[in-house]
């Protein structure tokens, strides 16, 4: 018994120095932590914290860029409710993603499956697919004006050759429209089709076998097999894609400006038109928050549609 309470005894006098010895070392963990995150944390703060909180102040306000702002509180916002151009801007944001996200998704993944499977020069069709990424929106843009340039672009010049009629690609609402959304799918693919190879080289081919021994023919396979395990990487485009359609803004201010009139204006555009044209920044600032806003929201929706998903199954 006297040897049992003296081990306890020592037991209790030597304990503390390891929880010392552990609180020191967990710290030190963390200052290394601490230490790798800090670089990251500095530049999103100036580039995106600080200057997403400076957009919200300045929305309350009224200012031309000189002079002192006046605070004007919700007035911004309550102007937006009666500006048909921010309707008309929301709208097309609307409009353009509705029309490029499926196409995109649906031909990245198509686009994956064909070049994942053994083809001849499957690695330079994969390079020609991914080479508009490595171009600047800019330069897209530029790319793609050559192309539908009304007078003599080059897809006028085939259509006409074919004993068709020019088409109106910058005087006409809906012509433009259709213009900026192929150039916006001509530019996305290639990201879209990299996740997917991604998500379908994780897959293991023993499924594929089972399938076939089931008598499972190809589009079944890809409609029970590719398409759900392929599921996570959709849903990540899927955020991804929306959020690059509702900040649309390099490709569409240098095809179209957002002309003709306002068919094809964004809200990315409206808002650097009021910021930095006619320098309502306060208004801009209004209509950056409200594209914001609608980003985390439709996030937020996806990713709790996603989880209570992942729970039932």
């Amino acid at each position: 018994m006297t040897a049992l309470t003296a081990r306890g005894r020592e037991r209790a006098s030597a304990s503390p120095r390891p929880r010392a010895a552990r609180r020191a070392a967990r710290f030190k963990e963390s200052l290394v932590g601490w230490g790798f995150v800090a670089p990251n944390l500095v530049l999103m703060s100036l580039f995106l914290f600080i200057p997403i909180v400076w957009a919200l102040i300045l929305s309350f306000q009224e200012t031309k860029g000189f002079g002192d702002p006046e605070w004007v509180g919700a007035a911004n916002y309550a102007k937006l409710l009666a500006d048909p151009v921010f309707w008309q801007s929301l709208a097309n944001t609307v409009v353009f993603t509705v029309a490029t996200v499926p196409i995109e998704l649906a031909g990245g993944l198509g686009l994956a499956v064909l070049l994942n499977s053994v083809i001849p020069a499957r690695g330079l069709f994969r390079t020609l697919i991914v080479l508009p990424m490595v171009i600047s929106g800019v330069a897209s843009g530029m790319i793609a004006v050559i192309l539908f340039y009304e007078s003599n672009g080059l897809v006028n010049k085939v259509l006409q050759t074919l004993g068709l009629d020019a088409i109106g690609w910058q005087s006409q609402g809906t012509p433009a429209m259709i213009s900026v959304v192929i150039a916006a799918i001509w530019l996305r693919l290639g990201f879209n089709m990299i996740i997917y190879l991604a998500g379908l080289q994780s897959i293991s081919p023993e499924l594929y076998e089972a399938a076939r021994i089931d008598g499972a023919s190809k589009w079944q396979q890809f409609r029970s097999v590719t398409v759900p395990l392929v599921g996570p990487s959709t849903f990540f485009l899927l955020i991804m894609n929306v959020i690059a359609s509702f900040q649309v803004f390099d490709l569409i201010f240098v095809m179209t400006g957002g002309g003709p009139g306002n068919s094809t204006s964004v809200l990315v555009t409206y808002a650097y038109r009021n910021g930095f044209q006619i320098r309502e920044q306060g208004y801009g600032a209004a209509i950056g928050i409200v594209i914001l806003l609608i980003t985390l929201v439709f996030t937020y929706i996806q990713w709790k549609t996603n989880r209570t998903r992942d729970l039932v199954e």
